[in-house]
């Protein structure tokens, strides 16, 4: 399935291909521990560490999508049909998701 890797380290946003659902995911995030909020009607959601929000200090990068609270640590973004927890390709253009997204 075709995912959006966010990364705020490199401040990037990357395609990325993901084979094996939520454990693939969880490798590109980092943890096996993770969660989603939904992000658009059309099922994408952004998939994060849980423990994301609870990771401080003042190196630690931070990204933003839409007015979401800031996610430590990387993120990925899905689509999904909405209220299921299984994931698929993702239905926003990366195009898009570069003017949603915020590095902080």
């Amino acid at each position: 399935m075709r995912v959006y890797l966010i990364d705020p380290v490199a401040k990037t946003i990357t395609t990325e291909e993901v084979t094996d659902g939520l454990a693939g995911i969880g490798r590109l995030i980092g943890y096996e521990s993770i969660d989603f909020d939904e992000i658009d009607d059309n099922g994408d959601r952004l998939y994060f560490d849980e423990s994301c929000f609870i990771r401080h200090g003042a190196g630690m990068p931070r990204f933003r999508v839409d007015s979401l609270a800031p996610v430590a640590g990387k993120g990925v973004i899905s689509g999904g049909a909405p209220g299921s927890k299984s994931p698929a390709d993702a239905v926003a253009a990366i195009e898009s998701l570069r003017s949603r997204v915020n590095f902080l």
